[in-house]
């Protein structure tokens, strides 16, 4: 480092520079993506979201979209303009009161450029007023909203914000939520968190729901139409609200079987994973022709097709277990997929030692002897699939084994302080494959890196004394399928969109 003197006039000459605020040339475009190799124009750069406040109204009959979203958010660099990911037609944005130009870019990027630049570090207040039918929008080909015969659901994995407000969508910028809808009386509406309250005028009904704790773009959901709403809370106090529509046929007493005992698997999973980390839980289950489920945070989406052959409580473990693994702690990229994926797939397995149906060790046992050396499954990495294989059925079930062999090398007491500390240790935040591993070693003391790059990147099956059991040391004998196997089966195209 090198020093220079200064007389006392530059001094006061510096100063004056330092008063004058950034030219026009200072100030750049924020990047139309937040910067996930797996998908590189989705969220965006320049800013962080704290809050989105979104007040809507929805006609059912035609699919009929209006809203105005206000976005709370600060500059995290000098702003010429920045993008949100919106798909619907906007007719008017304002930036900090002042009305601000856009246009459309690519499949879904809003450019929006302020009147005035943006310092680094200002809070920032966004309002968009636009309007559409969502469902004649789509983008690379397809849709994540979903009609129904009495209205609509939003809800996918990774992108479902573009059809209904607009947003930096990304996992890593986690905002609050107030969400606020007019539908026609008769008609519900569905949404994270906790409803606050409901209003009726001139035939229509408002109903204001509120998400307190940060919260992923994707995980927002909302459902619109008819529906039964039962209520409950777990032993802790925590209010369930779960919600069916009322034309689920055949599937409809399946579906409540299942999702019914939410309070129930909660407190269990509380046993796992430490205490429930938001202030509502439940599910709801649309009349929708999709076959998968997500874990949407604190309201739960499910497919009726779940459960066409039965009650399935494995998958509503599979989806409350995100809550902590995916929901409360979020991947900072989608490469990190199996903190949320392997470890949601393991609670199944847990489940299944609870209910007598297979131990987890006799789940690792079957899954390792049903995929020979030969077999594309081991060429699939889970700790970075790559976006083809984001929701392979390897992610799920290898990541579990990769689960199943930590715990076999770091024994119970460790293993099970991990997994009930890692939701602790990063609450309502990011972390990635490499931070999860950093703490696994932190809390066993043990070198883990050969353990993770045996089991989640090596594209090979591995040698069957990394699995530290009996059972694989055997030469070839045949696996015996845990009796709890085909439930999770049937769950493995439970991301399959």
């Amino acid at each position: 480092m090198h020093r220079r003197l200064i007389a006392p006039g530059a001094l006061a000459a510096a100063s004056l520079l330092l008063a004058i605020p950034a030219s026009a040339a200072d100030y750049q475009p924020g990047a139309p993506g937040i910067g996930d190799p797996y998908y590189p124009n989705y969220g965006n750069g320049g800013y962080d979201v704290s809050h989105y406040d979104l007040r809507l109204k929805y006609q059912p009959q035609s699919d009929e979209l209006e809203g105005t979203a206000t976005i709370l958010a600060r500059t995290t660099r000098d702003l010429s303009r920045f993008d949100l990911d919106f798909l619907l037609d906007v007719s008017e944005v304002r930036v900090n009161g002042a009305k601000a130009a856009f246009a459309t870019s690519g499949q879904h990027e809003l450019v929006v450029t302020p009147a005035t630049p943006l310092p680094k570090g200002t809070p920032v207040t966004v309002v968009v007023r636009y309007s559409g039918v969502p469902s004649t929008k789509s983008a690379y080909g397809f849709t994540t909203w979903h009609r129904t015969p009495d209205g609509a659901i939003a809800a996918d994995e990774p992108e479902a914000a573009w059809w209904w407000f607009p947003s930096n969508d990304h996992p890593l910028d986690k905002a609050t939520y107030d969400v606020s809808v007019a539908v026609p009386d008769g008609t519900q509406v569905i949404s994270n968190g906790t409803l606050r309250s409901t209003s009726s005028k001139l035939g229509w009904t408002r109903y204001n729901w509120r998400s307190g704790k940060p919260q992923a773009t994707y995980l927002t959901t909302l459902a619109i139409g008819k529906f039964d709403i039962t209520t409950g809370t777990t032993s802790a106090g925590v209010p369930v609200v779960n919600a069916y529509s009322r034309d689920l046929g055949d599937n409809d007493g399946a579906a409540r079987a299942s999702v019914e005992r939410t309070g129930e698997l909660v407190d269990w999973l509380t046993g796992y994973f430490g205490p429930y980390p938001f202030d509502s839980v439940g599910g709801y289950v649309p009349n929708t022709t999709t076959g998968y489920a997500l874990e949407t945070q604190t309201r739960v989406y499910y497919s009726p097709k779940q459960f066409a052959n039965g009650s399935n409580t494995s998958v509503v473990v599979h989806e409350l277990a995100h809550q902590w693994y995916g929901d409360d702690v979020s991947l900072k990229g989608w490469k990190d997929i199996w903190i949320n994926e392997g470890f949601a797939r393991y609670a199944q397995w847990l489940w299944s030692e609870h209910e007598g149906e297979g131990t987890a060790q006799e789940l690792a046992d079957y899954v390792y002897a049903s995929h020979p050396a030969d077999d594309a499954f081991w060429t699939v990495r889970p700790g970075d699939p790559g976006p083809d294989n984001q929701f392979d059925t390897a992610v799920y079930d290898r990541g579990a084994l990769a689960v199943q062999a930590l715990r076999n090398e770091v024994g119970d007491e460790a293993f099970f302080a991990i997994l009930k500390g890692w939701p602790k240790e990063h609450a309502y935040g990011n972390a990635s494959v490499a931070d999860f591993q950093a703490y696994a070693e932190k809390v066993s003391g043990r070198p883990l890196a050969s353990l993770f790059d045996t089991w989640l990147f090596q594209q090979s099956k591995p040698a069957a004394s990394a699995a530290r059991t009996t059972a694989l040391a055997r030469a070839s004998a045949a696996p015996v399928r845990p009796r709890s196997w085909t439930k999770i089966a049937a769950t493995n195209d439970v991301h399959g969109h």
